[in-house]
């Protein structure tokens, strides 16, 4: 693939390429890409969206009616993340996984939340997903 025609469309930002050059990180990703013809790329991400369709993988969008199950959206050419902002994802998701892990204990535990008033005990034992007997576990 040859970068020097590329341009992303106007107003868009492109993650990969600015003025035909990699931007930093993205080297190895765009050096790949280069030795890949176009027909090698749309056969890949065929093949992606194919392999993604016989597994069943999909998400359904309630708010539309009907609540059809679409498959996953899935592009093959990656995400590059700079160190820094992957230390930042990386922390977002260790401080949810706690605060998800705390709720589970309490409320299978104390229920200080429902007691405190910031979690509707009704609404935790009406879930179908709410299982009274880990209760205590």
């Amino acid at each position: 693939m040859d970068w020097d025609d590329y341009a992303a469309a106007p107003g868009c930002w492109d993650e990969l390429i600015v003025d035909g050059r990699p931007r930093p990180g993205c080297e190895g990703v765009v050096a790949f890409l280069s030795a890949l013809s176009i027909e090698d790329i749309g056969e890949r991400q065929r093949a992606a969206e194919f392999a993604i369709e016989a597994m069943g993988i999909t998400f359904t969008v309630y708010s539309e009616s009907g609540n059809i199950d679409r498959s996953w959206p899935f592009d093959i050419i990656p995400r590059v993340l700079t160190v820094q902002e992957w230390d930042a994802i990386s922390a977002g998701l260790v401080q949810r996984l706690e605060a998800l892990n705390l709720f589970i204990g309490d409320v299978y535990g104390s229920q200080r939340v429902i007691a405190d008033g910031v979690f509707p005990a009704d609404v935790l034992h009406g879930s179908v997903n709410y299982r009274p007997q880990c209760e205590g576990m």
